[in-house]
C-alpha cells in the first residue's frame, strides 16, 4: 500500500487462466479477485495490474469501462470476463482509453507474429 493523495493507494497484480482453461478455474478466479477486492475499504484508491489473457474489443456496449482505442475488433471471453469485473467494481481499463500506436497497444507477440496479447492495466 501507497500513501497518496487517496487515504491509501492499493495496487493488485495478478495473472489470469489462459483462454484454455476451464470455464471453473476462470469463474474461481474472478470469484477469488472480487473477494480480496471487497475486503479493501471502498474509500481507497484500487489499482490492478497484471497479465489476464484477454483480447478487449471495441464493442459500443464496453465504451464506458475501455474506452474506444483497443487493439482488438472483438472481445475474447476472458476480455469479456475482465470487463465485467471492471465494471461491477467501478474500475476502468486505462489503456484502451487514450490514443496509441498500434505497436504500443500489445505487450505479447506470438513467435510467429501473428497472434498478439493485450496486457491490462
Amino acid at each position: 500500500m501507497l500513501r497518496g493523495l487517496w487515504r491509501y493507494i492499493i495496487v493488485v497484480n495478478v495473472h489470469a487462466p489462459s483462454k484454455e482453461k476451464s470455464d471453473e478455474s476462470k469463474d474461481s478466479f474472478y470469484e477469488e479477485l472480487e473477494q480480496v477486492f471487497d475486503h479493501f475499504p471502498k474509500y481507497h484508491m484500487k489499482m490492478l495490474l497484471g497479465d489476464f489473457n484477454a483480447k478487449v474489443g471495441r464493442e459500443n456496449i464496453f465504451k464506458p469501462t475501455i474506452g474506444q482505442d483497443s487493439l482488438h475488433q472483438d472481445s475474447n471471453d476472458n476480455g469479456v470476463r475482465l470487463v465485467n469485473f471492471a465494471t461491477s467494481q467501478n474500475l476502468v481499463v486505462k489503456i484502451t482509453m487514450f490514443p496509441h500506436r498500434n505497436i504500443h497497444k500489445y505487450t505479447w507477440t506470438s513467435p510467429d507474429g501473428k497472434t498478439t496479447r493485450l496486457t491490462t492495466y
